[in-house]
Parts: structure tokens; sequence; C-alpha cells
């Protein structure tokens, strides 16, 4: 089909609000048009919808460089070069097998911080509530915390799927809204099993730190393994319960990666964390939040790129699950 006539889902152009169907890639010029993640409709109306994409554009519990409250932007920008057909290596177009919206951001008032957790949590339940999957760009790491605790009333304690230079374990005297320490707290209140998470690409070590029972891939072990060794952990230690994927762009190493605040050489390159990925079709995931990309100090909107290009991993990892199939290029 000619992009002409693909470019016919409604009218020409702009799909981001003109587009009439939830499936399918209505084609565009990648440098021109309304942004949306991957050309997606923007639309508050979940019925029919299978999976919401929202923004988090909140970076006030950064220990480092800000600048995540623009990540969400970003990543839309980004998207958009990949959104006009089947994506590599799938061979196919997720969008053909899922309904996927745009649902804008999470609005808050960034002058009532304390506020903020509450209103995330509040969010992801109106989404989640209509049976609607979440892909949430941040925004700084501790938005997965409200995220999780969204999930949890839903689902059940979850199994954490966590990629990340750090932990996020650090010790505390509780309460503080802070993107080092609420992986802690969410399994103190229940919200993940850490005996059945995992925390992959981890390189730093902070004094006071438990395990909690997670199983830790450092990035050394990666680096010494390859994707479907890793892939094995992963499913081993989740199993059959449901898990929540969380991946922190500085699990990329700063060459793949310089766009985030707290960046730590000797990361994971991008082939290895979406090779990874791309072999969890065994674990069952309900939710996906990609964070810590920092714009400002992104080189040539590689960050970015590499974060829609791990969202998409993901959504297509979701449509294989639903039975989508690659096809075979022909002699």
């Amino acid at each position: 089909m000619s992009l002409e006539m693909k470019n016919m889902n409604g009218v020409p152009g702009d799909g981001a609000f003109r587009r009439a169907e939830l499936r399918g890639t209505q084609w565009e010029p990648t440098y021109a048009g309304a942004l949306s993640f991957m050309r997606r409709k923007y639309s508050r109306d979940l019925k029919g919808v299978d999976i919401a994409v929202t923004g988090v554009p909140f970076d006030q519990a950064v220990s480092h460089r800000s600048g995540t409250r623009m990540g969400p932007e970003g990543i839309r920008k980004a998207s958009a070069e990949n959104a006009w057909g089947p994506f590599w290596p799938w061979n196919f177009d997720p969008f053909d097998t899922l309904a996927v919206v745009d649902y804008g951001d999470c609005f808050f008032d960034w002058g009532r911080k304390e506020n903020f957790p509450e209103t995330l949590e509040s969010h992801a339940t109106e989404i989640i509530s209509t049976g609607t999957e979440m892909v949430t760009l941040g925004g700084d790491h501790y938005i997965t915390y409200p995220l999780l605790k969204a999930h949890a009333k839903r689902h059940g304690p979850l199994s954490l799927v966590h990629f990340d230079a750090h932990r996020d374990v650090e010790p505390d005297d509780g309460g503080r809204i802070d993107h080092g320490t609420m992986f802690s707290y969410a399994v103190r209140e229940g919200l993940i099993d850490p005996k059945k998470s995992v925390q992959i690409g981890i390189r730093t070590v902070f004094t006071g730190e438990r395990t909690f029972g997670f199983r830790i891939i450092n990035a050394d072990e990666v680096h010494d393994s390859n994707a479907a060794d890793v892939a094995k952990i992963i499913q081993r230690v989740v199993g059959k319960n449901k898990a929540y994927l969380t991946f922190d762009i500085d699990c990329l190493d700063p060459s793949v990666a310089p766009g985030t605040g707290t960046p730590i050489p000797g990361g994971l390159t991008y082939h290895q964390a979406a090779s990874i990925i791309r072999k969890l079709g065994d674990v069952n995931f309900v939710a996906m939040d990609l964070v810590e990309v920092s714009p400002p100090y992104d080189h040539a909107e590689i960050t970015s790129l590499a974060a829609a290009s791990l969202i998409m991993e993901y959504l297509c990892l979701r449509a294989a699950q639903r039975g989508a199939k690659g096809f075979d290029i022909p002699e």
C-alpha cells in the first residue's frame, strides 16, 4: 500500500487529533505535524482502548540534575522518527493489534509538591479502572511509587522488573519525596513482592541499603551474559506473578543516553536492554514506565530516541503476546 493510500485514515496529516481509527498507522512527515507519542490520537475517551500513554512532567524529587520535567515532551518528539510502520526486528506494526491513545499529561500544581503523589495516583486509577493498561513517560523515578500504589490496588502485590543504574532503596526516616528511596517504601507497604522482583543494570551502592530479597543483576553480570540468559533469570524470578516494568534511562551507558540526571558509566547498550525485553514474552506485564530522560542534557535527541524506541519494544512485546506476528522479507 502506498504512503498516499495509508495516509487516508480519516484525513491526511495531524493524526494526533484527526485520525479516524485507533488502530493502524497513518504516515506523516517525521519533521512536521502535531506531536503525540507515535502520532497516536490524543484522547481521554478510553472506550475500546488497550493502552493509554500518559506523561508525568515531574522532576521535583531529583538528587542531582533537573530537567526530566521535559522528558514526556522530548520522548513524544523523538517518537515521530519511528511513527511510520513496522518496527524492527519485530517486523510488524504493534498498532495493528493494539488500540493505543496518547492520554496527555497528568496535571498537578508544581507549587504543591506535597499533593503530587496523591494527584498522580488518582490520575493512574482513573485510567486503569477502565481496564486500560498504562505506559507512562517520566519525569523522575519517584513517579513510579504513586503508579505502583494505583496498580497494586487493582492487581495486588506486583513483581518489579526494574532496569536502572541505582537500586532506589536508600534508607531514610520515611515520607520523603525522593527518587532514590521510594522502592523501600513500596516493599514495606506491600506494593511489590521483592522475592519475585528483579533489578537489572545496577552499578552503584549506598551505605545502609538492603537487598529486601530482590534478585540483583549488576551491570557487570549483564555484560558477562547474553540477553537470553538474563531474560531467563527474570522469568524464573517473576514466574506467573503480575509484573510492572520500570525503565530508568540511566540504566543505559552515558555514551548511549547522556540526557539524564544521574549518569553512571559502565551501563548497558540499547541493544543489550532491548534484546532482554524482547525475550520476556512469558512475563505477565500489566504496565510500564520509562523515566529520567532529561532533554536539556541530551545530544541530538539520542536519549529521547532510545527512550521512545524502548517503549516501542515493550508495545511490540505486548502485541506479540496477543498474537501479532512479523512478516518474512521475500527473496
